[in-house]
């Protein structure tokens, strides 16, 4: 009797060991390969490593921007200034003459990114629901024009300008995004196409059975029901156009009215032309670049802080990430 009892308390406790060693093999590996606490710290890992290359040249712009000249040549103060100075952000407001600049800046940005939504949304209707002729041809256009570096096409476009007397306008750069083009007009194109690709035919039956026409249809159907491809548009072309300066460059580079991408990419030029002079002091030199950087990115920072839910809800029902 007593041989048999401590043989079943022998098989407990073996059973109870394995049961313990399974749990904590279960623990660390996890039942699936996604679910174990070793894989979750290799992903956090990851996940902070690829957080801390990003951040870490953001927040040396905010922080030497902040430092006062004692805290610049203090080689102690690296990352946590002894006060806030803000006069390095003042001297790059006047060198970007900011509000002048921010104006242009917001009536480009936002002009084209509501002309690429109205032109592209039409062509990208066109392409995905009409009969039009020769529909793939066009389509492998637009493929065509996505891929070939702006630089290609930049000569016959000045050569166009300056026989209709724009060069030098602000025209000249919202001009193309009525006709789709533009910053990466030809990619809101197939943005459009794609949403429109996705949305049953049987809409479109209905419209007919009850006589509306196909501008009708777009305009009181397909363009409201289009939202998410709409937002994803706005925000992208908004973004690119703000910060592009090849364009500006090209076709504003003598004149006086310049976006802030475009002031930006000489802030550098009159700084060291004040250090040759002995205007300023060579250290002071770097936190008013951070400080001109950050008045740069402030206002898409901003939008894109506001947006950031509708504008992933958007790439998700547009199909981009597909």
């Amino acid at each position: 009797m007593k041989v048999e009892l401590a043989r079943r308390v022998k098989l407990k406790q073996k059973f109870t060991t394995k049961r313990g060693l399974r749990q904590v093999k279960y623990t660390i590996l996890g039942r699936e390969m996604n679910q174990g606490l070793i894989f979750k710290l290799v992903l956090y890992g990851i996940f902070i490593v690829t957080s801390y290359v990003y951040m870490n040249p953001i927040l040396k712009m905010l922080v030497k921007m902040v430092m006062s000249a004692k805290d610049l040549i203090d080689p102690t103060v690296t990352w946590i200034p002894s006060s806030v100075y803000l006069g390095h952000v003042v001297e790059a407001w006047k060198l970007l003459d900011y509000p002048k600049s921010l104006s242009i800046s917001v009536l480009i940005a936002i002009s084209t990114a509501v002309l690429h939504c109205i032109s592209c949304g039409l062509a990208g209707y066109a392409l995905a629901r009409l009969d039009v002729p020769f529909k793939k041809t066009i389509l492998f256009l637009v493929f065509l024009a996505f891929i070939i570096p702006p630089q290609v096409v930049i000569l016959p476009t000045i050569m166009v300008y300056t026989k209709l007397g724009l060069n030098g306008h602000l025209l000249t750069l919202i001009l193309p995004s009525i006709f789709g083009f533009g910053v990466k007009g030809a990619l809101f194109v197939i943005i459009f196409r794609q949403f429109f690709s996705t949305q049953p035919k049987a809409l479109e039956e209905a419209a007919r059975i009850d006589g509306a026409s196909a501008l009708r249809f777009y305009v009181r159907v397909m363009f409201p029901l289009a939202r998410p491809a709409i937002l994803v548009v706005l925000l992208f072309s908004f973004v690119w156009t703000w910060n592009d300066t090849y364009y500006p460059r090209m076709f504003l580079g003598s004149s006086g009215d310049m976006p802030l991408a475009l002031k930006m990419s000489f802030i550098d030029s009159q700084l060291t032309t004040f250090i040759t002079n002995g205007g300023l002091p060579e250290y002071l030199a770097e936190p008013i670049k951070m400080g001109a950087s950050f008045l740069v990115i402030l206002p898409p920072l901003i939008l894109y802080l506001f947006a950031q839910r509708y504008f992933v809800e958007s790439v998700e029902r547009t199909g981009l990430v597909e």
